[in-house]
Parts: C-alpha cells; structure tokens; sequence
C-alpha cells in the first residue's frame, strides 16, 4: 500500500498567519479600549478655562480658573469624585503639572460621567465626557491596511546626552507642546535610511513615534499616526512595527489638542500599514 507524504509547511506562510493573528488580537484590544465608556470616544466638549465661570452641559459644576489653578463650585445635591475623594461645594484642584490630566467622575440621573481637567501648553482645557455620547454609541471601528510583516522595520536609538526637550505644534492653533525625546530612531524604508525624533514614553524606556508619511490626507489621517515602540536593547536596537501606527483622537474629534509630528517626522513614503482614516468624526458644531 503506498502513501502520500505529507508537505511541509511553508515557515514564511506559517510566520505570516502568525503575525495575522497576532495583529488582529492587537487590534481587537486596541478598538475595545477605545469604546470604554469612559474613553476619548465619549468626550462631549473642549472647553478652554478662563476667569469667567463656566458651566458644561451635561456635567455638573460652575467652572473657573482661579489664583491656584481650576475651580469648580458645585451645587447642593451635585458631587464629583476624584479618585477615593468625593467632592462638594467648592474645590479648588490646584495648578496642574503641564501636560497632564486629572479626572473627576459623577453620575448624572444613572448616567456615567467625567470632566477631564488638563494642562496643555500652558492653558487649562475641560473635556466633559458621557457615557451616552451619541459618537460612542455609534462608533463604526477604524479600518485598517492587512498586516504585514514586511512593514515590521529594524531601527536603532541614536541617543542624544542628556535627553533633549522636543517642541511640537498642535492642531489647536497658537498651541505648542513639549515631548522629552531621548534621541532618534534610524531605520530604512525603500532603500533610504531616515531619522525619527522620539519621545519617552513609559518608565521602561518604551518609545513612542509620532509621524506623517505620503498617505497621510490620502488614506490615512492628515494629521498624521503614532506608534509605540518596544525599549531598545543595551546596543540601541529596536523595531518599529507599522502595522500598529494608530490614529490619535482628532482624527475621531474636534475636541482634540492632539500634537503634529516634528519636520524630520515626515516620511516621503507611502507607509500603507497601521490604522487608515476614520468613517466618521464628531465636528465642533456637531
């Protein structure tokens, strides 16, 4: 009796589904942290603070910027909670660490609720956010290019010493933002080696890439895409893995202050890999 041997697997087709796999299981977390009812996804206004009190629909409070930093007056019956604090009457936050947030929940009639107090360049902003904002509930998902392990790029850190203080624009006008940036990431793309800013991103030493590239405006956000990237080894060595650029939260709102990539940032290729435009966004007058 004879038999037929079986063929061996393909090792570049097997590492492909591989990495398929694993980039949909990244994917599908990505996306459910974006659809927390309390995520960017649910933030309803973006509201600049200034001496006049303010009050934000759909959030409790009577908001203001006073001598230490925002204030907030709150009525009989309405409260906040900041972490194990619960808040009532007037409550003064302090000033702010630039660059930083702070959030204070509330309930309103069972609805989950959130004011985001921030410090952006400078100024203090409020982003009130609800569990029943219409955008969340009707969040499409964001497409994406298929997964290829050909855009899982080699790249080493050129470091700078000490770390540098990178000084970014904003899609908000007249706003600028600083980043540390510990140096630059150098790496090849279609036979042309580039050089990246980064910025520190975690205590780890995990990096993080923000960047714009010939589709952006095309298929992919105008603004541009960030990408985290793994801790370099003691030689410098790292990897910038494209198919996990996602878009940043303007490209979803207008109640955003996101950052725009540095110059050196902009690639003169098409990096069709990663995260693609939105369907859809919440403008201002929406």
């Amino acid at each position: 009796m004879s038999t037929t041997p079986h063929s061996s697997p393909d090792p570049a087709a097997t590492d492909a589904e591989a990495f398929s796999r694993a980039w949909q299981d990244w994917h599908r977390r990505h996306e459910e942290r974006r659809r927390e009812p309390l995520g960017f996804l649910a933030v309803t206004a973006l509201h600049w603070l200034e001496r006049t009190p303010i009050h934000l629909p759909g959030a409790p409070g009577t908001w203001r910027l006073g001598e230490d930093g925002p204030e907030v007056e709150l009525d009989p019956g309405e409260q906040l909670v900041l972490g194990a604090t619960v808040i009532t009457g007037r409550h003064s936050f302090g000033p702010l660490t630039p660059g930083t947030s702070i959030t204070a929940a509330f309930l309103d009639d069972g609805v989950a609720g959130a004011v985001e107090i921030a410090d952006r360049g400078g100024r203090v902003i409020l982003r009130p956010r609800r569990a029943d904002a219409p955008y969340l509930a009707a969040y499409p998902g964001t497409p994406a290019f298929p997964p290829d392990p050909r855009w899982r790029i080699p790249a080493r850190l050129l470091p700078d010493a000490p770390a540098r203080t990178s000084r970014v624009g904003s899609v908000v006008e007249g706003l600028e933002q600083e980043f540390r940036s510990p140096g630059v990431l150098e790496l090849e793309l279609a036979g042309t080696r580039h050089r990246l800013t980064a910025f520190a991103s975690e205590p780890d030493g995990a990096l993080s890439v923000l960047f714009r590239d010939a589709t952006s405006g095309e298929s992919t956000c105008a603004v541009g895409r960030w990408l985290e990237v793994p801790p370099p080894d003691a030689s410098g060595a790292t990897v910038l893995d494209f198919t996990r650029a996602v878009n940043l939260p303007c490209a979803y709102t207008d109640h955003a202050t996101c950052p725009l990539p540095p110059p050196e940032n902009r690639l003169p290729v098409a990096v069709e890999a990663g995260e693609r435009t939105p369907i859809s966004r919440v403008t201002a007058a929406s």
